[in-house]
């Protein structure tokens, strides 16, 4: 077996706000496996001042080189020495999914199969009133019937109208409306925006305030007129009693799966296991990975949630990139297919 990567820098079309700052590039890395003249391909990235194995590049280059002869000495992955780093993991994980497949096909679901799309949410990122404004019609205009939108950048105020704005045009059952403040409200003033959140029909809000204040958030998810999903609470929580201390502490509405971020696919799935266990609910979305990463977070999700997807999953994201890997990924309408025909044409 023999293992190398390459390092790939990503340029967004537009910049991509969140409440910890803006996004204009994005870096990869790719991992590709090969045995008996297969080759499976992964993708390791991270986000800076998120990821719980963000790290100096030339450490990270290290820390895959590590990986990488350890693969090639032991033909498998050292997965319990990983827990602490998910990128890497994640992108190890579906290099061999994939030389397994034989195909970037890396599920036998009716998605892979090219016979059902998944649903997806459109994404509105933070910016100015007005650039939120024209993003947000636009979605609407695409034809998504679920619209996520990144809040805690611009007043708070003015980002109710926004919502204010969606609610006076569609019902709730026209359109399913789901923010995601990034940990950008405080324990002060979360009840109190979460309350004014609450006429306009919110399915859910990620993150209202940041991570690691348990009991802050505990009290919020109990009390809170809407309901709350964890997404950077889960960051670096990679022991099983961990998490399910995690989730019997919190008890949140939901949690939010990214791979790249919360111990890869086999972390993904006992977080999965374990919230399915206490009722609580959960969904996949992709952390801003090039369509590598993407199309096995993709299969991933047909795997584990299909066939007959209903719920929205963030999983749009394939059309941030100017210079993006060309995969058989395709977006119709608020759907995200896998088109069969296409396989081949990575690049």
């Amino acid at each position: 077996m023999k293992v190398h990567f390459e390092r790939r820098l990503l340029h967004f079309k537009q910049p991509a706000g969140t409440s910890r700052g803006v996004y204009t590039t994005h870096l990869s890395y790719y991992v590709s496996v090969e045995s008996d003249g297969r080759v499976g391909q992964g993708e390791c990235s991270v986000l800076p001042d998120l990821s719980c194995d963000a790290m100096p590049e030339a450490d990270y280059e290290a820390l895959l080189a590590d990986t990488a002869a350890y693969v090639e000495r032991h033909g498998t992955i050292p997965v319990e020495a990983l827990r602490p780093y998910p990128s890497v993991l994640f992108g190890f994980e579906t290099a061999f999914d994939e030389l397994a497949a034989g195909s970037t096909a890396l599920s036998d679901t009716p998605f892979a199969r090219g016979e059902e799309g998944i649903p997806i949410n459109g994404l509105v990122w933070m910016g100015s009133f007005d650039e939120m404004y024209e993003r947000l019609e636009q979605k609407l205009k695409d034809g998504f019937h679920c619209v996520k939108l990144k809040i805690g950048a611009i007043d708070f105020d003015r980002e109710l109208e926004l919502v204010k704005h969606i609610r006076e045009r569609f019902s709730r059952d026209e359109v399913e409306l789901r923010v995601d403040a990034n940990g950008g409200f405080t324990p002060d003033n979360a009840m109190e925006r979460l309350r004014a959140l609450a006429p306009f029909g919110i399915h859910s809000i990620e993150q209202p305030i940041r991570q690691h204040q348990w009991d802050a958030m505990a009290r919020l998810c109990r009390l809170s007129p809407l309901p709350i999903a964890l997404d950077e609470e889960l960051i670096g929580v990679n022991s099983r009693d961990e998490k399910a201390r995690l989730l019997d502490t919190i008890r949140p509405a939901f949690i939010v799966l990214k791979p790249s971020l919360h111990g890869g696919i086999r972390g993904c799935r006992e977080w999965i296991t374990l919230a399915g266990e206490r009722g609580i609910g959960s969904w996949i979305t992709s952390a801003l990975e090039s369509n590598v990463g993407l199309n096995a977070i993709a299969h991933f999700c047909a795997s584990v949630y299909g066939p007959a997807i209903t719920f929205p999953q963030g999983l749009g994201t394939g059309l941030l990139y100017t210079d993006n890997i060309e995969m058989p990924l395709e977006i119709r309408g608020d759907r995200l297919w896998y088109n069969p025909a296409k396989e081949g044409l990575k690049a």
